[in-house]
């Protein structure tokens, strides 16, 4: 069969490159055409458009690059319509693909499956119309989305979770036998200290909002501890040394996030799915997220989100877990103080792993790549296109 595959950042071109490689071994005729990354170009098929031309965020850059964004979306639509692929595969990434979803659903005849479900369920509750109008089958990869949907008369699939996929894959692979000595000695860190990973989101305005602000805190612990930075290549250095403070001791590994995880005893993390693969990792956490006027952040969260969490590992966990320093709580202060109850001695290290424990009860064995593929084959073989 021939897939069409949309993603529209890093965390959807890995479980997207997952999801075809569980593809290609059920169905030896796969054929992929997609807008994805680099991950999903090792597995092959044809790259259509990078999604780093694609991600935009936050409202002044996205209204910026608008017209880049409605171009991307009509050539988009054109190029399937063109390639009429046996089925669409939408991952994550709403708001271009469900505009998407809407275009091809009423002008085409192609099945349009979504692989890591919208987060309605926190905000923009009024998606579920545009779903279960334009979308065929979803596949979900968050235990609660499964009752959540059957209230709104949807039913969806829970597959499991791909970042348990992807995080045992690397512990399988090389890089995730090799011991602290060899990474350090790889990327120039101090082998005797231990390590504060920091990761400051894969998008450039996460970065630039979150950055100092994390080093500020983390600095503190030095010289016990060294900070190093979860860099994206596709960001570039320069972007990066921009918001580090120029009186600061920090290193930068580039597109090592897992290895670094593999090796941090604590982190700092700007939630996303980032926080759910530290988790897994058994790495104690503060989830950092700076907004901008934060006390009216802070009123709209409590009157317009749904959820009492943002981060994954509290929502799937259904309780505090980690601690959240969003709007009026992410001051270098509170992220200093949360960091020092995680690390080695610290009041919450120990009840944090032991939650992270029964995280993963929750989430599931591997195989979410595998078991989405399967369901996928299952629904396309009883819908054939024309």
């Amino acid at each position: 069969m021939r897939y069409y595959i949309i993603v529209g950042e890093a965390s959807g071109d890995l479980h997207a490159s997952n999801l075809m490689l569980a593809l290609k071994s059920l169905d030896s005729e796969a054929d992929f055409r997609y807008y994805g990354g680099d991950l999903m170009q090792a597995v092959g098929g044809t790259l259509v458009k990078h999604y780093k031309e694609l991600a935009y965020m936050g409202f002044i850059p996205v209204l910026t690059h608008l017209g880049t964004i409605m171009r991307n979306m009509q050539q988009c639509k054109a190029d399937i319509e063109a390639w009429h692929p046996d089925a669409l595969i939408l991952v994550d990434y709403p708001g271009f693909n469900l505009n998407i979803a809407k275009y091809i659903k009423s002008h085409t005849d192609i099945p349009v499956l979504y692989y890591i479900s919208p987060k309605i369920w926190a905000w923009k509750e009024y998606r579920i119309k545009a779903i279960k109008r334009d979308i065929d089958r979803m596949f979900s990869i968050l235990p609660f989305e499964v009752d959540y949907y059957k209230k709104h008369d949807y039913n969806i699939d829970y597959v499991g979770n791909p970042c348990v996929d992807a995080v045992s894959k690397f512990r399988k692979s090389p890089e995730g036998q090799t011991d602290f000595q060899s990474f350090a000695q790889t990327n120039g860190l101090d082998a005797e200290r231990p390590v504060i990973a920091i990761l400051a989101g894969s998008r450039k305005q996460e970065v630039k909002d979150n950055l100092g602000m994390m080093i500020n805190a983390a600095s503190t612990f030095n010289p016990d501890y060294q900070l190093v930075i979860a860099g994206m290549k596709n960001l570039g250095e320069d972007y990066y040394l921009k918001y580090i403070p120029r009186d600061k001791q920090v290193s930068i590994v580039f597109d090592q996030t897992y290895s670094l995880l593999h090796h941090a005893t604590a982190a700092l993390v700007t939630s996303g799915t980032a926080t759910l693969e530290t988790a897994i990792f058994g790495v104690p956490q503060v989830v950092c997220y700076y907004m901008p006027l934060p006390r009216l952040t802070s009123f709209l969260r409590q009157h317009l989100l749904k959820v009492k969490y943002i981060s994954l590992v509290n929502l799937i966990a259904g309780k505090e877990v980690v601690q959240e320093l969003v709007d009026v709580r992410m001051r270098t202060d509170e992220i200093r103080q949360q960091l020092r109850a995680i690390l080695p001695g610290g009041e919450q290290r120990e009840p944090m792993l032991a939650d992270y424990a029964r995280l993963m009860d929750i989430l599931g064995t591997e195989g979410a790549s595998t078991r989405a593929a399967e369901g996928m084959l299952r629904f396309l073989r009883k819908t054939p296109t024309t």
